[in-house]
C-alpha cells in the first residue's frame, strides 16, 4: 500500500463534502506530474485529505483509493472549468480516481506543524512554491503523519 497526499480547497471540494458523500471521483487534476503520480496509485493506497488555500492549511483526513484508470469526464464538459478542448474521447489527456472516506482526524494537522517536523525530502508539501495537488507520501513520513494526528493536540 502506497501513501499519498492530495489537496483540494474546502470551498470547493473538503472533508465535509467527502464524509458526506462516502465517495468522490478526483477529477479536475490538469497539471502533468499530478496526473502522472495518480496514474501509478493502486486500489488499497491511501491518500491524506489536505486543505489547501485555506487558513491554516493542512490535513484533515485520510481516504482510500477504490477505483483507478478512470477517465476524468470533466474533460470533455464544455460547461465545466475543467474542461479541456484539446482532450479527445478516443485520446483523452486527463485520468482520475476514486476516493472513499476513511476518517476524519480529531484535529487539523497545519503546514506549520508539518514544516517543524519535516524536511522537504521527507515530505514534498513542506516545500516552498510546491503547488502539486497529489504527492507521493514515503512509508516513514506516513507512520509519523499517522502518529502526529492521534496524538493529544
Amino acid at each position: 500500500m502506497a501513501h499519498w497526499l492530495m489537496k483540494s480547497e474546502p470551498e470547493v471540494y473538503g472533508i465535509d463534502h467527502l464524509e458526506a458523500e462516502g465517495t468522490t471521483l478526483w477529477d479536475g487534476i490538469r497539471n502533468y506530474q499530478a496526473r502522472n503520480f495518480m496514474r501509478t496509485m493502486q486500489v488499497g493506497d491511501q491518500a491524506f485529505f489536505y486543505h489547501s488555500n485555506t487558513q491554516p492549511p493542512g490535513i484533515v483526513g485520510l481516504m482510500e483509493v477504490i477505483e483507478t484508470g478512470l477517465t476524468d469526464p470533466s474533460q470533455f464538459d464544455p460547461a465545466s472549468k475543467y474542461h479541456d478542448p484539446a482532450s479527445k474521447p478516443d485520446a483523452p489527456r486527463w485520468d482520475c480516481v476514486r476516493l472513499r472516506f476513511l476518517h476524519r482526524f480529531p484535529r487539523l494537522l497545519s503546514l506549520e506543524e508539518l514544516r517543524n517536523a519535516f524536511t522537504p525530502e521527507q515530505l514534498g508539501v513542506v516545500r516552498r512554491g510546491n503547488r502539486l495537488s497529489i504527492l507521493p507520501v514515503s512509508e516513514d513520513s506516513a507512520e509519523r503523519l499517522l502518529e502526529m494526528l492521534q496524538a493529544a493536540p
